[in-house]
Order: structure tokens, then sequence, then C-alpha cells
């Protein structure tokens, strides 16, 4: 399956061989693109092959929580199904696939902090409930029960940190740290501007820093 800008992450200036895998990738899926609004269902369906993986890792990540994402992984599907013949090649199919995405999280985030949530637990895919800070584990060498609690005392300030932004703050936030992609391609996604995303960066940036800095 080829690359996404997301998978790869877009840190400083691409090499010419990854410039002309991205303008390779994006012709294939114009083409798989008019193959489907011409009625083609395996084009489609290719486009999905392409990126499925990606939609649902994007999905887990900015929402902790399996069956979330898998709803929004299913959801996004079935709303770019239906709105491809509105597809008008202005940007990129993954940009305008993660537009779709990132706004599904938005929406799941927003009734998630409604409803007040735990951010810490969720549910693994038999429904049972899972600590996420407790389920990762310090396998190196020296991991000794003092450097675990406090490994595992930061991982849930940074989570608890996390919770506190906003969910438009949260999601420019990962896309740009964990995700790797450049403010104009998250203001693209989030239908807005790359200076409104880089004002959006600079106040969730500033907020963790100074809950993070009561923890130290």
């Amino acid at each position: 399956m080829p690359r996404t800008a997301a998978q790869t992450g877009i840190r400083g200036k691409l090499t010419a061989d990854q410039v002309e895998a991205r303008q390779q990738q994006r012709a294939e899926d114009d083409d798989l693109i008019r193959a489907a609004q011409a009625g083609e269902r395996m084009a489609f369906d290719a486009l999905v092959r392409r990126y499925d993986r990606s939609v649902l890792r994007l999905a887990l990540h900015m929402l902790g929580n399996e069956q979330d994402a898998q709803d929004v992984h299913q959801e996004a599907f079935i709303k770019a199904y239906r709105h491809l013949s509105n597809f008008r090649f202005e940007c990129s199919f993954y940009t305008w696939l993660y537009r779709i995405v990132t706004n599904l999280c938005l929406d799941q985030l927003r009734r998630r902090k409604s409803r007040r949530e735990d951010p810490a637990t969720v549910l693994d895919g038999s429904g049972e409930e899972l600590d996420l800070m407790a389920s990762v584990q310090d396998e190196r060498a020296m991991a000794n029960p003092a450097r675990e609690l406090e490994r595992k005392n930061m991982g849930i300030a940074i989570q608890s940190a996390l919770d506190e932004l906003t969910p438009r703050e949260r999601m420019v936030f990962e896309l740009k740290h964990y995700q790797g992609l450049k403010l104009r391609t998250i203001g693209e996604m989030l239908s807005t501007t790359e200076e409104t995303a880089k004002n959006t960066l600079f106040r969730a940036t500033r907020k963790l820093r100074a809950r993070l800095a009561e923890v130290r």
C-alpha cells in the first residue's frame, strides 16, 4: 500500500524521490476517483484499501478508544462514498478524506467532553475496560519501580492535559506532532487557514506547557 503523508510524516523539505512518489500517488488516486465517479465500485474499493489502515490509525490515535475509532473509520468511508461526486480535484484525496475523518473525530471528542468521560480508560475489542497507561510497559533493562511510577504519573498528566484542550486545539496539536502534518495541510483538513491552525497550535502548546509545569 502506498505510504501517505500522514504515515511518512512531512517534516522538512521532501527529497526528489519523495516528491515524485507523492505526485505518482496523487495521479493514481485521481484516476481511481474518476473511475469511481463514473460508477466503477471496484475503483472506490481500491481507494478504501489504499487508505484503510491510515484512517483507522488516525481515528484510534485521536480518540484512544477502539470502538469509537472503528465507528469513525466506517462512517468516514460511507461519507466519502456518498460525496465522492463532489470531489473537484482541488486538493489531494488523502487531504479530502482526512478532513472527513478529523471532523468526525472532533464531533466525537465534543460529545465525549460533554459527557466528561475518563480519557485514560477505553474499551478493547472485546468490550472490556483497558487502562491505557497501565498497559504501556517499560521494557528497558534498567527499569525499576520508581522509574515506572514516574513514567506512569507523567503519562497520566499528559493525557489529562490533552483532555483539557478544546477538541479543535487537541486535534491540531496531535495532527502536527503525532501525525507530522504541515500546518497548511491541517488548515485544509479543518476547513480553515494555515494562520488559524498556527494560532490554535500556539494556544494548545501554551496550555500544555503550563499544565505540565505544575507536575514537574
